[in-house]
């Protein structure tokens, strides 16, 4: 068995094709989406964060939105930049979202992706090191101080004439939502910080693009990424079990709008590129075929068969009913087929 949701980068823009012509498109229609992948039994809506672009950017209201309006499905994001985020606020955030859905959110962090502009994040009034100029190392600090305030302990000293009655002892963030510590995923772009996030107590979620390190394939370059986490998580003694999760872009064509939008398109082979100027990336495959087809190349995909959770990404811009029918395809199409369902 394998959970299958979506992952949604959140674009709109005013154009005469585009279902999202607007930000408020957006954000009803993601709300929207994660009510109907509910109802076709899907299990994940899962949203991508950028700054300083037509796309999804501050996603705890949506995710509280969506907790609200459904009952069963998870919430989370793949991924929050954490160089942008305060990581007292973001509990508090995160902790009033998991809350109002009742325990469904599943908080995906990391160093996060090349930017829109140059180092937004000093926009936002943070500042790194000196040595440490692409502010990797400070989002790794911050998700360290999120991951312990998270754990619920008291810090802060009470003040002795308060407005309102204390608990005895330090005090804590409020609201603390029990259990969220264990649902947090960082999204590694490398083996070594998948190693790093297994040591820290995170589940894994990897992307459609990690470093190339052997030269070889990317689902088999990212199997052994999943290996390697695994591996080193069982060094740690965490109390659970993580869980692990990849992205993929998949369309199973079965009608004339799939054929209209992707057959014969999209980058059928891994791609290489480089992230940041410097670093050497392989970008994943996308799959787009008819179902007969679809099954057996993703049989092939190893770092699928390593992972509990696939998350298909979408276009969002082409609406709900038209992702719906995607995901579903997939879910009575492919998925029984591969032993997901």
């Amino acid at each position: 068995m394998k959970k299958i949701g979506f992952l949604s980068f959140g674009h709109w823009t005013p154009h005469p094709q585009s279902g999202t012509q607007s930000a408020r498109d957006m954000l009803l229609q993601a709300i929207d989406l994660a009510q109907a992948m509910e109802d076709i039994g899907a299990d994940g809506a899962y949203f991508r964060v950028h700054h300083f672009a037509q796309q999804m950017s501050s996603p705890f209201p949506l995710l509280a939105a969506i907790g609200a309006r459904t009952s069963r499905v998870e919430i989370g994001t793949g991924v929050i930049d954490m160089r942008y985020e305060n990581p007292m606020y973001m509990v508090e955030d995160a902790g009033s979202a998991d809350l109002i859905s009742g325990g469904r959110l599943q908080l995906g962090i990391s160093r996060g992706s090349p930017e829109q502009v140059i180092d937004g994040w000093r926009h936002f009034g943070y500042q790194a090191a000196e040595d440490d100029g692409d502010g990797a190392e400070m989002a790794r600090r911050k998700t360290e101080l999120f991951l312990q305030l998270l754990e619920g302990r008291g810090f802060a000293q009470p003040n002795p004439r308060p407005m309102f009655p204390n608990p005895p002892g330090l005090l804590r963030l409020e609201p603390h939502a029990d259990g969220l510590r264990q649902r947090i995923w960082w999204g590694a772009g490398s083996n070594a910080t998948a190693r790093w996030a297994a040591q820290q107590g995170m589940n894994l979620m990897s992307s459609t693009l990690k470093n190339d390190e052997t030269g070889e394939p990317f689902h088999v370059q990212q199997a052994q990424q999943i290996r390697l986490f695994r591996e080193e998580w069982s060094q740690h003694e965490w109390g659970f079990e993580p869980r692990v999760s990849v992205s993929r872009s998949i369309v199973a064509i079965t009608d004339h709008r799939d054929r209209r939008y992707f057959a014969g398109g999209g980058d059928r082979e891994d791609q290489i590129g480089y992230i940041d100027h410097s670093t050497r990336a392989i970008f994943g495959r996308s799959y787009a075929a008819e179902p007969e087809v679809l099954i057996e190349e993703l049989r092939r995909d190893e770092a699928i068969a390593e992972s509990d959770t696939l998350l298909i990404t979408i276009p969002s811009q082409l609406g709900v009913d038209y992702n719906t029918h995607l995901i579903e395809s997939i879910l009575t199409e492919v998925a029984p087929a591969l032993g997901w369902r």
